[in-house]
């Protein structure tokens, strides 16, 4: 068998994944520079700071192109956090492995250190993971010495970017007989809606509740952990002496150490969970739960206004929302769909009658008329059920949505799963598939619409569309109304929004954190040149085990610093750039030296993990100062995933390993004598 030693140059899967990922290099860290990407055919743009929206819109017509596309789509599917980490060091572990080739390391030696490397650092950084339980206790504990903190001890308290259903704007008055129930006592905390335009937002008990008043400043939210008194104010007055007791039950802090900076988000999920553990509390459901939240983002509203309200926001059209307003302070029979409300719509698995064959003898009549009777009984059988509201999952037929509006019923498409099941829930109502599917006991009674209301009381009319709100008593749904005036950060800030929520989860689920801030990165990259070090053991049975041939063996423990160096330069030049994004470095020659006093540092102090635990609890990790990290104060702490960090990295190396390993030639057979006579058998290795 020959193998074809191929030179450096003709590795062109290497060299294309190292120039894709330069497009994303900007992305990475938690100071993201954004992009702009602009459809030719409109001319319009959207702002993206995510390596799967980069990729989404890009034109990727090579081989090495589209796999890097599915790698990071197969990341943000499972983890939808990672990606612009996984983007960076698959660009950078290419240009490392191009280098390796280009000083005639073996492939085989190159695929199995680096392999073996990365294994190692996987087991060495597990001693940086620390578990959810110790992380709340600590970040409680630092947040009650600095004073600040208004979410996650105790009860929560609901903090202002949660709606709250007011009459009138700048007043805060008690729960009327005509406010919609909730869960627990939720309602007990009236947030002024003053908070959504930066001022006070005050979280008071109604008159009998002798808890103690409490003020919090927005600018402040969520940065501390003790209750702070309120001795002087125009609007309210102390009821009592004694702070809340600082037990750290909730996740607050939790959300902000995983947020890596994003305030607006951070502020939405914290109410979020505070939210739900509230509801926990007394249900004993599970504490968070990302099935029960959804986003509706609306165009034409300051980012103030963005808030969390509790049900079911989306947008409709003048027409709809016209019946919306008919069936206002109404309970409502409704009807959930699984599926779309049209025609031709068959159910997956559906099997079309065989030997079947349809004669017409004025086809474009006899369509007509089908249609205008499918319209009619799909009509007729909402109308018999007295259904009011229909909640469909797919797509509706425009002209059957024209009659359900002549007829006030409100009919709501693109609906997801989760929604339907929420609805299923608290309105006893049962999703069918086809309208004839219909019997009694399938609708459901209790759901409410409404026009939505902004933060000031008011409803909303964007002109095209129009947000309403879909409710029931008892529902866990919760919508984060994430507004913008900015038609391109309209993505942007969705997907800001679900990365935060989606750390929380995946933090959860693995019940451990990473330490983050450049911990992780800086331990891997500490271990790997300590192995780099070690002088090359002659090769073993293990070894034997790992190559094809002893030969090959010999030459990986040969090559085996060579590799670990250039498997080294992938993590420096990840913490390099971090730094540079996040302006902790002027330059990546300055971000360098920085790295590398810290990495003298965990030498000389004789255990590196130590030391950088060290650093990490004072703050001054990787931190010049002047960053935005700063303003958050010496014991600001950031945390990572686990599993989806981890799995960032080994897809983005088995990424760069295959693409290495596809570009090699492999001929068996009889063409194996005419290569060792002909001219070009320099080319192979022969095996």
């Amino acid at each position: 068998m020959a193998f074809r030693d191929v030179n450096a140059r003709r590795h062109v899967g290497l060299q294309q994944l190292s120039a894709l990922a330069l497009a994303g290099r900007t992305l990475l860290g938690p100071t993201k520079s954004c992009k702009f990407i602009v459809d030719e055919s409109t001319n319009q743009s959207t702002l993206i700071c995510s390596a799967f929206r980069l990729f989404e819109s890009l034109d990727l017509t090579s081989a090495a192109g589209q796999l890097l596309n599915e790698t990071i789509q197969a990341q943000n599917k499972e983890f939808k956090t990672g990606m612009s980490t996984l983007l960076f060091l698959t660009g950078v572990w290419s240009s490392a492995v191009v280098e390796c080739l280009q000083q005639n390391v073996p492939i085989s030696a190159i695929v199995s250190v680096m392999s073996e490397g990365l294994n190692s650092c996987c087991e060495r950084v597990q001693c940086l993971q620390r578990s959810i339980h110790d992380v709340n206790k600590e970040l409680c504990s630092s947040s009650v010495q600095s004073k600040t903190c208004q979410i996650g001890c105790g009860n929560p308290q609901i903090s202002h970017y949660f709606q709250k259903e007011i009459s009138a704007p700048e007043k805060v008055t008690p729960v009327n007989s005509h406010s919609q129930p909730e869960d627990c006592n939720f309602n007990k905390c009236l947030v002024s809606p003053l908070a959504g335009f930066g001022s006070v937002a005050s979280l008071v008990k109604p008159a009998g509740d002798k808890s103690t008043s409490l003020v919090s400043e927005s600018s402040s939210f969520a940065s501390g952990c003790s209750k702070q008194k309120l001795t002087h104010s125009r609007y309210f007055s102390t009821l009592g002496s004694s702070a809340y007791p600082c037990q750290c039950s909730g996740l607050g802090h939790l959300v902000m150490a995983l947020s890596h900076g994003n305030q607006t988000s951070t502020k939405l999920l914290q109410s979020i969970v505070a939210y739900q553990q509230e509801r926990a509390e007394c249900s004993g459901s599970s504490q968070f739960n990302v099935a029960e939240i959804v986003t509706c983002c609306l165009l034409g509203l300051p980012e103030s206004y963005s808030c969390v309200s509790l049900g079911f926001v989306t947008v409709v059209s003048p027409e709809q929302a016209t019946v919306t307003k008919h069936l206002e302070d109404r309970p409502l029979h409704i009807l959930l769909v699984d599926g779309d409300l049209t025609e031709k719509y068959r159910h997956l698995g559906f099997n079309r009658p065989r030997n079947v064959r349809t004669i017409l003898k004025s086809p474009i009549l006899q369509e007509d008329r089908a249609g205008d009777s499918w319209l009619s009984n799909m009509l007729d059988i909402l109308i018999s059920f007295e259904v009011n509201l229909v909640l469909v999952k797919g797509n509706v037929c425009e002209n059957l949505m024209e009659r359900c509006v002549a007829n006030s019923i409100l009919v709501i498409g693109s609906v997801t799963w989760d929604v339907l099941c929420a609805f299923e829930e608290v309105t006893s109502a049962q999703p069918v598939t086809y309208l004839t599917q219909l019997n009694a006991a399938c609708v459901g009674s209790g759901a409410q619409v409404e026009l939505w209301k902004a933060c000031d009381g008011r409803a909303v009319d964007l002109g095209e569309l129009v947000p309403v709100r879909v409710k029931a008593q008892g529902i866990a749904l919760l919508t984060a109304v994430l507004t913008t005036t900015v038609a391109s950060k309209v993505q942007l800030i969705e997907d800001q929004f679900w990365t935060s929520v989606y750390r929380l989860h995946h933090a959860l689920n693995d019940k451990k954190v990473f330490l983050g801030g450049g911990a992780v990165e800086l331990l891997c990259l500490s271990h790997i040149q300590m192995l780099a070090e070690q002088p090359s053991q002659p090769a073993s049975r293990d070894s034997v085990k790992e190559f094809p041939s002893p030969w090959l063996a010999a030459a990986g423990m040969e090559y085996r610093s060579v590799v670990l160096q250039a498997l080294a330069s992938g993590w420096k030049q990840y913490l390099s750039v971090v730094m540079c994004n996040a302006a902790e470095a002027a330059s990546e020659l300055e971000a360098c030296t920085a790295v590398d006093h810290h990495l003298k540092k965990a030498a000389d102090s004789g255990s590196p993990s130590t030391y950088i635990l060290q650093e990490f609890r004072k703050g001054a990790l990787l931190r010049g100062g002047s960053g935005p990290l700063a303003d958050h104060g010496e014991g600001f702490k950031v945390y990572d995933n686990v599993t989806a960090k981890t799995e960032a990295w080994r897809r983005a190396l088995d990424l760069v390993l295959l693409v290495l390993q596809t570009d090699a030639e492999i001929i068996t057979g009889p063409k194996r004598s005419q290569l060792l006579n002909s001219g070009v058998s320099s080319e192979f290795m022969f095996l």
